[in-house]
Parts: structure tokens; sequence; C-alpha cells
């Protein structure tokens, strides 16, 4: 359990340190080719960045840095999401939001509403009540059919996604930042029911689905999460983004994969496990009008009408 703990606090911070870097580079590169064309950021007929303006920003030194971190907070989340319930581990993984609030004051020069630091102070409690409330994991074997609808439904969520975010241009940073949640929890069960980890068997696990999934949910979830930040709150998308991952995941451990709370104490998990995604909520509510990547910034006036 302590080993899990330690694990997933260690990738809340690389995921939490990695999207404030991603959001710097997004932001450069979006000052860049404003400056370089009158029409701004190069954005869809429905308002969104398109893919050129999304690879732009994916090259900027701050975003890849901000990658390197995912992809280690990628690695000890799928080791916490081995030693510990799943409402656990992703609750955890999740609360990088708070190191997102926090270093996007520093590095961003955002300003936290009293309600934001309110809900920031929620969720922090909401953790330490499950962390108490836990008990150890439950199983990671499900039926194979299990793995095949996995894989399916996180295909079309990330694919019509996708689509879906262009159509709704500027409006959709909530909706991509709960999308890309959604695959980071797909990946999370993913890597709770692979086959072929202990003992490492490589037939096994290139043939299981749940393999693929990962994959999907997780190179799809860092496209979302960077159209997201490209167009919305750096804060109100990460938080949308722990809705998505926390909710789905918990729940499938617990109904299917027979993760538990310590005997007496399941009320503390329930309370906890709410609070969490309602504290998440509401940093996504209250720091929705923090002022979008393709907008102004209080040091950039030359970018307000864009």
């Amino acid at each position: 359990m302590f080993i899990g703990l330690v694990t997933a606090v260690a990738a809340s911070a690389c995921y939490g340190t990695g999207s404030v870097l991603q959001a710097l580079g997004a932001r450069r590169s979006a000052r860049e080719e404003a400056a370089r064309s009158e029409g701004g950021v190069s954005l869809t007929e429905h308002g969104g960045p398109s893919l050129s303006s999304t690879a732009k920003a994916a090259v900027t030194w701050e975003f890849i840095l901000g990658t390197v971190l995912d992809f280690v907070g990628f690695g000890l989340g799928a080791l916490a999401a081995r030693l510990l319930p799943l409402f656990l581990s992703q609750t955890i993984i999740s609360a990088n939001l708070v190191i997102t609030a926090l270093l996007s004051v520093k590095l961003l020069g955002l300003r936290l509403k009293q309600l934001e630091w309110v809900s920031i102070g929620v969720l922090c409690g909401a953790l330490v009540m499950l962390a108490v409330a836990a008990g150890p994991e439950g199983g990671h074997v499900v039926a194979r059919s299990v793995h095949w609808w996995l894989l399916a439904v996180t295909v079309v969520l990330i694919a019509g996604g996708s689509l879906l975010v262009r159509r709704l241009g500027r409006s959709g940073a909530i909706v991509a930042g709960l999308l890309s949640g959604l695959g980071f929890g797909a990946l999370g069960i993913g890597v709770r029911i692979l086959d072929g980890v202990q003992p490492f068997d490589l037939a096994a696990l290139v043939s299981d689905p749940a393999l693929y999934t990962i994959l999907v949910g997780g190179l799809g979830g860092m496209y979302l999460h960077t159209v997201a930040l490209q167009v919305g709150s750096v804060n109100g998308a990460t938080a949308a983004l722990v809705v998505g991952e926390t909710v789905v995941p918990g729940a499938v451990g617990v109904i299917w994969l027979g993760d538990s709370s310590r005997d007496g104490l399941g009320w503390l998990a329930a309370i906890g496990f709410v609070l969490a995604v309602v504290s998440a909520v509401g940093v996504a509510w209250f720091g929705e009008d923090e002022g979008a990547l393709h907008g102004a910034e209080p040091h950039q006036p030359e970018l307000a009408d864009h």
C-alpha cells in the first residue's frame, strides 16, 4: 500500500507539472503564430485549433519537457494502478490539479479566485479521507470480452470526441478535458487488467486488447488535453480531466474488480470520492473564465482581439 501511495503521489506531481509546461508551450506557440498572422492562431471553421496549430504547440521545448514528465507520470501511475484500488490511485493522480493550479499562479500569471482555493482545499481533504478509508486492491482478471469492449469504447470516445471538439471550437475546452480524462481513465483500467504482466508473458501481453486500449487512451487523451489547453482555462480543462479519469475507473474498480474500503469505512470512502469529484468540478466551473490560450493575457494586450 505504501509503495502504491508514493508512486501515485509522484505520478500526480509529474502530471501536474507537465500540464503547466504544456500550457506554457501552447501559449507561446499561439503568441508566435498570432504575431506572424493577423488572423491569430490557426483555427478550424468552428473556431477550434487546427491540427497544424496543435502540432506547432507540441514541438516547443516546454511542451516536450511536459510530455516527458507525462510519460514518467504514466509509468508511475501504471504501477500505482496495479498496487492500489482504482478509486484511490486515480483520485490521487488526479490531484495533479492542485499542482497545476499552484504552478499556474507562478508560471502562467493566473490569479485563483477564493472559491477555487476553497475547492482545492476540499479536494486535498477528500484525498486524505480516501487514503484513510481505502482497503487492499481487488483482482486483475476479468472476462476477455471486457478487454475487447474497453478497447472499442475507448476508440469511439477518442475518435468521436476529437471530431466533436473540433466542431465545438472555442467552447469545447471542458468537453476536450473531460474526454481526455476518460481516455486516461480507460488507460488506468487497461493497466489494471492487462495480461502477461505477472508473470511476464510477451505473447499474452501483445495479444491483449487492453494493451492497445492503453495506447489509444494515452495518446488520444494527450491530444485532447493539448486541444483543451489551447482553447480554454488550464485549470478548468485539467479539472474536467480529473472528473473523467476518476469517476469511471473508480466505479469499474468497485463494481467489477473487487476494490473495496476498510471494514466499516465504506461511508468515508464514498464521501471522500464524491467530495473529490465535486471539488474538481468546482475548480472547472469557477476557473472557466481565466482566459483561453488564444485570447488575451494580462501582460499581452496586443492579442486581445484574437
